[in-house]
């Protein structure tokens, strides 16, 4: 019988990275390792292994399945905030311009703008369309009369993640599905 996991590629076959309790290291980035990482990691007992791909990598002296899912035997607790990155902001804005919603060419924008003293802090800084960014230059929203959708706040490291899970990615393996939290259609 004919299983896609027999023919793909070993590179083609991440392993999902679950924590000690069996959540998700992260949903975005989701959580995933290649699959040399998770061999590594097995070997040197770090990880159990919940669920297997059919396919398997050989050595001169071992055959292998290599694993879909591993769970950390040591628990890693998340940082309570995440680093102030760019991507990070596109995330907790939701990947729109923060002034008109748009999804396409996102740049980030200071509310106050540095001009005016305005600093790169969570607070200050808002995602927004290149259109937006250059309508409003260095004026605040108030002045430009283009009032923010949010407010910028410091997210959670919860909330980072909640929104993540907004976003799934492209491939997502069935051995997946119980500890995954996205209503989408899964690939075989």
């Amino acid at each position: 019988m004919y299983h896609p996991d027999l023919i793909r590629h070993p590179d083609g076959c991440p392993s999902l990275v679950l924590n000690a309790d069996y959540t998700p290291l992260s949903y975005y980035p989701l959580s995933v390792w290649p699959w040399q990482t998770a061999i590594k990691a097995v070997f040197l007992d770090r990880v159990n292994i919940v669920s297997y791909y059919e396919r398997e990598v050989r050595s001169p002296s071992a055959t292998l399945k290599l694993p879909s899912v591993i769970a950390l035997k040591q628990y890693v607790k998340p940082s309570a905030f995440p680093a102030f990155t760019r991507f990070n902001v596109f995330l907790r804005d939701k990947f729109a311009c923060q002034y008109c919603g748009s999804p396409h060419d996102l740049t980030f924008d200071h509310v106050i703008p540095r001009a005016q003293g305005g600093r790169t802090t969570w607070e200050n800084v808002a995602t927004a369309c290149a259109p937006c960014n250059l309508k409003k230059g260095g004026r605040t929203p108030k002045q430009a009369a283009m009032p923010l959708r949010i407010a910028p706040i410091r997210p959670t490291s919860w909330q980072l993640q909640e929104h993540g899970r907004s976003f799934p990615p492209h491939y997502l393996h069935e051995t997946w599905r119980d500890w995954l939290y996205w209503d989408i259609e899964l690939e075989a």
